[in-house]
């Protein structure tokens, strides 16, 4: 093992690059899935007619897919019939999707939770379906989707490593390019890597928790 060839300046600087287009591509999924994975989980709460149940078809579909086919597909099989993307949009699209699908589902569970009493109290004082949806059962229902939300985008971060396989120049594409170098490396470059999902992730977990004390 080689620590202190593994950890030259510009080994160091070119895994922090990776690991900053690791947090921009998580960044942007994440800030999608939320709106998408927000959006369809209250429509399958709302039982909208016939969308409720196409949605809830697309949702299981994509939560049974594995994510590394996911991005297969969008980078591989969507340019067959001309629909093409960037290796960056790629890995922010297929994230997008799979993350989407299991927001929504943690949305629909939270909302789900709040107790049908509370709607009927609602809308017997004269508020209307989303006034209720949104002063009565969305505070309540945020309670419970915190921390598995959370706990769900720390997921998709450290899934962005998947995109390696497309070559997208995120943390562990160019810890695999330093690897590549010298055998000597894998073990303090692989440490180095692990540290810096660990703090990061640490992080976020630190971070769920204040939100969910401050929800209560």
């Amino acid at each position: 093992m080689d620590f202190i060839g593994a950890y030259s300046p510009d080994h160091l600087v070119f895994l922090l690059k990776g690991f900053w287009v690791t947090i921009k591509i998580a960044a942007v999924s994440i800030f999608f899935s939320f709106i998408i994975g927000g959006l369809v989980g209250t429509l399958r709460y709302a039982k909208v007619p016939v969308l409720s149940q196409v949605l809830a078809v697309l949702v299981e579909l994509v939560r049974n897919l594995p994510l590394l086919l996911i991005i297969f597909f969008v980078y591989f099989a969507l340019p067959e019939i001309g629909i093409k993307f960037s290796i960056t949009w790629s890995a922010i699209i297929a994230l997008t999707v799979f993350e989407s699908a299991m927001v929504s589902e943690i949305i629909r569970s939270g909302l789900n939770s709040v107790h049908k009493g509370q709607i009927e109290a609602g809308r017997s004082s004269g508020l209307s379906y989303v006034q209720t949806l949104w002063h009565i059962v969305l505070p309540q229902g945020i309670r419970r989707m915190v921390p598995p939300i959370v706990s769900q985008f720390i997921s998709l971060l450290k899934d962005t490593s998947l995109a390696v396989v497309i070559a997208l120049p995120e943390l562990m594409h160019h810890a695999q390019v330093i690897n590549a170098q010298n055998i000597n490396y894998i073990v303090p470059i692989f440490l180095f890597v692990s540290v810096m999902y660990f703090v990061v992730n640490y992080a976020l977990s630190l971070v769920a928790r204040r939100l969910e004390l401050k929800v209560q």
